[in-house]
């Protein structure tokens, strides 16, 4: 297959792919707008090709443990955070399999608090068997930051499904005078993350939708879902409040780091995941759309190629229209479609799009489209993560 970009682009391009992994450390900085699992295991592979992938996360998480540290310390959201810098960490330095295996350990949902907290206090000293594996400096600082979480944490701190990463990392972040970037900074150097991770904001803010029937639903683990197991409703809007009992609208804008990182980008991909709650939750901070913009790169869509609840009542086109109109929220008028999005990328063979697909329109809209074969049969119903590797690295 052969489409016009700003070249040539032949699907998969293998001569470039092979060289990428070849040397991967001069791979191109594909950068992706995400937040949650969803490119979880494609971020694994994709290390294989590229050491300079950025990845600019949502910070609104406000369900499970993430809630808890949350509520405690009034701080951002750090466990998307922590998936995707475990993710992107190279495996085979030595200790970072154990180091992986402790960020991703949950305390046991069952398990008396008083027992909870007796466990922690044995990893802060160290005595741990998930602790006395990693090799120092990472298990000293490691242990540091458990013994400042357990002087910090509130006395009815709940530790019943705590994940141990997302304690670790908000350590570090009050330590830091609650500046989140010195712990990336640092927990990327220590287990050679292969790539950027960013909180597209780090302020604690939350996620707030009006509704179809103008009902306001605050809190990302109440939009996620959009409580379909009783009645679906349309997201009408989406924007961003102070807390969970505010549903007063507020703008936040992104820092030149940021900026400079969109900007810098070879290939700007909106990937597959929680249309909503992952994808334009990190287009809702002004400046962002701006900066996208600004851009001369290829800027790629990935649609869910499954049911996607947050997408209830939306068409495909639906979600191309969503998509731009976000992006020109925070965007200057002196922009076309194409200084935002350029490309969608489909699979109709395979996928289960929501229908109407409306291909034509979208085409219309001077936005190209890819019909590719994304879904393998091992992957079905989900796309294959080493067909769309292989599809941005010969776009970027």
């Amino acid at each position: 297959m052969r489409i016009d970009i700003t070249r040539s682009v032949t699907i998969p391009e293998t001569v470039r792919i092979d060289r990428y992994r070849r040397v991967p450390e001069l791979g191109p900085k594909i950068l992706f707008f995400s937040g949650g699992s969803a490119l979880k295991t494609l971020s694994r592979r994709l290390i294989d090709y590229t050491h300079n992938s950025i990845h600019l996360i949502t910070a609104f998480d406000s369900g499970g443990s993430s809630a808890n540290i949350r509520q405690a310390f009034e701080m951002l959201s750090v466990g998307d955070l922590r998936n995707r810098l475990m993710a992107l960490a190279d495996q085979s330095v030595h200790g970072n399999r154990d180091i992986y295996r402790l960020f991703a350990y949950r305390f046991d949902h069952n398990t008396d608090n008083q027992k909870l907290h007796k466990r922690l206090v044995k990893m802060a000293q160290g005595r741990d068997s998930l602790i006395t594996s990693i090799p120092n400096p990472m298990r000293r600082i490691i242990r540091n930051h458990l013994h400042s979480f357990l002087e910090k944490m509130p006395d009815d701190f709940d530790l019943q499904g705590a994940s141990i990463g997302n304690i670790i990392l908000a350590a570090g972040y009050l330590n830091n005078r609650r500046h989140i970037e010195p712990v990336i900074y640092i927990f990327s150097k220590l287990v050679e993350v292969r790539g950027v991770v960013k909180p597209i904001t780090g302020l604690s803010y939350h996620l707030a939708g009006r509704m179809e029937d103008d009902e306001i639903v605050i809190g990302q683990h109440r939009l996620t879902g959009n409580g379909c197991t009783a009645e679906c409703k349309k997201i009408k809007e989406l924007f961003l409040t102070k807390s969970l009992n505010s549903d007063k609208p507020v703008s936040i804008q992104i820092k030149k780091k940021t900026k400079d990182l969109i900007q810098g980008a070879d290939l700007i991909c909106y990937p597959m995941g929680s249309f909503y709650t992952s994808l334009m939750a990190n287009l809702l901070p002004q400046g962002v759309g701006q900066a996208i913009s600004e851009t001369h790169c290829p800027k790629v869509f990935i649609p869910n190629p499954v049911e996607d609840t947050e997408q209830y009542g939306m068409s495909l086109d639906d979600t191309v229209t969503t998509l731009i109109t976000y992006l020109r929220k925070t965007a200057n008028g002196n922009h076309t479609i194409n200084d935002l999005l350029n490309i969608v990328i489909v699979d109709t063979k395979n996928g289960n799009y929501q229908k109407p697909l409306n291909l034509k329109k979208i085409k219309q809209s001077g936005v190209a489209v890819i019909d590719t074969e994304l879904i393998s049969a091992a992957s079905k119903p989900f796309i294959d993560n080493e067909r769309l590797i292989n599809v941005l690295l010969s776009l970027a």
